[in-house]
């Protein structure tokens, strides 16, 4: 049975510290796990992960103890499915923008009868050898986490509905699409922009549910590196 370390610290009250990637490096996940943080964030909807690479990932961040968790490119079920057979404990999926979007990546995430996911012998489920199918399931189904995001200017058309469905746990913003949905091409910071965040976030909240970054703090990889290299050879300079 695979158990949800990030799961269980954010269950305890703890927040849960991950980094997200827009390509695949064993080294780097190894790294960020001595590190100390708590998951791993692959970004299959920008980066360059296949059902190939995303195995081994997912190898590599188990032995680092770090939870493997994915945005998805689409809600495809078998897009989804590709990811959760591989191992990956939690999934994102972009721009849920009507109650049928929201269904459907609920039901691609869990088997029944709290979802649709299909079953098969991979990898994710420990290559068909569990004492119990079903209670792998039901395991399963309580250690996965299931994010949406709500990224899009008709969310607020729909968000009633999307806030009813069952089996999203969390939700997020992508302000970059925000902006871009009205007609305000990178402009992220913009007034209606953070209009828009702060509607969406109050809605969630009257709901009884929780936007992610309540629970998580995710920082982008790439920028800590970027950001650790330019503040060390700054500090090497001034040293000279």
């Amino acid at each position: 049975m695979r158990n949800n370390n990030t799961l269980t610290k954010i269950k305890s009250g703890q927040k849960a510290y991950g980094f997200a990637m827009t390509s695949p490096s064993a080294t780097l996940i190894e790294l960020m796990g001595i590190a100390g943080f708590d998951f791993v964030h692959f970004d299959s909807e920008h980066g360059p992960f296949t059902p190939e690479n995303i195995d081994d990932m997912c190898r590599v961040a188990e032995l680092a103890n770090l939870t493997p968790m994915a945005r998805v490119p689409n809600i495809d079920h078998s897009t989804i499915l590709r990811f959760l057979d591989r191992g990956v404990m939690g999934i994102m999926g972009p721009h849920i923008t009507t109650k049928e979007r929201a269904q459907t990546l609920a039901d691609a995430c869990r088997f029944s009868p709290r979802g649709k996911r299909s079953y098969g012998s991979s990898r994710g489920a420990n290559y068909g050898r569990n004492n119990s199918t079903a209670e792998y399931m039901e395991n399963f189904n309580s250690q996965v986490i299931v994010i949406a995001q709500l990224e899009d200017i008709e969310v607020l058309d729909n968000i009633d509905g999307i806030l009813s469905v069952d089996g999203i746990d969390y939700y997020s913003s992508g302000a970059q699409d925000i902006a871009q949905s009205m007609n305000l091409p990178g402009q992220p910071n913009h007034p209606k922009v953070k209009e828009f965040e702060l509607e969406v976030r109050n809605r969630v909240h009257t709901s009884g549910g929780k936007m992610v970054d309540e629970v998580v703090n995710l920082v982008r990889i790439n920028e800590v590196i970027i950001d650790a290299a330019i503040t060390h050879l700054s500090e090497a300079k001034s040293s000279e």
